[in-house]
């Protein structure tokens, strides 16, 4: 026989965020507070594959800028001067027309090499879709808010790197997994030596 709680005992547990059970109609375990915690606690900058790349660059003998505000699109025709920024090493002044447009007028990537005019980004398995990936997983609560936020995520770095491509940049591309494993990150350096030589 199952061994079922009363109602009253069933109350005087602790619900999830909404209060209607964590098992009904695929709810978070977790309260709105703790996963809200939980989502303040993931970076945006200096990520531990992030500084795994910055480290590799040292020892190749690269020198680089970090999250470096590239202007693109609409802003390009307009002097530093006129917009206050410090003037960037080789930065051109065309026009640049960009369908859909980059938010801001800027492109940001996370290393920049303004001697090879190389933009590197270092993109989270996750939240950047890396297709065949076992880190490209989809979460199954509000799955189809995630999938327009990921997808979101995937289409705006496209658009960035065409966006840097016409201004004359290479964008370069780095996945987290590619440097969890020490032999992946001795590739990733031959992969770097090649792309600035």
């Amino acid at each position: 026989m199952r061994n079922r709680l009363s109602s009253e005992r069933r109350s005087a547990f602790p619900r999830p965020s909404d209060g209607r059970g964590a098992r009904r109609e695929g709810k978070d375990r977790l309260s709105r507070e703790r996963r809200s915690w939980n989502m303040s606690r993931i970076r945006g900058k200096d990520t531990t594959p992030e500084k795994r790349v910055r480290s590799l660059l040292h020892r190749l003998g690269c020198r680089f800028r970090l999250n470096v505000k590239i202007p693109v699109g609409k802003t390009l025709n307009k002097t530093a001067d006129e917009h206050g920024w410090t003037r960037m090493p080789n930065r051109p002044r065309r026009k640049v027309p960009l369908r859909g447009g980059v938010r801001s007028g800027f492109v940001r990537p996370d290393i920049i090499l303004p001697k090879y005019k190389t933009a590197i980004f270092v993109h989270g398995c996750f939240w950047h879709r890396h297709r065949g990936c076992k880190n490209c997983t989809t979460p199954t609560h509000r799955r189809a808010w995630w999938l327009k936020k990921l997808e979101g995520n995937a289409a705006r770095d496209k658009l960035h790197q065409r966006a840097l491509r016409k201004l004359g940049w290479r964008p370069v591309v780095i996945w987290e997994c590619q440097t969890e494993k020490p032999k992946s990150v001795q590739k990733l350096g031959r992969r770097l030596r090649q792309a600035l030589a």
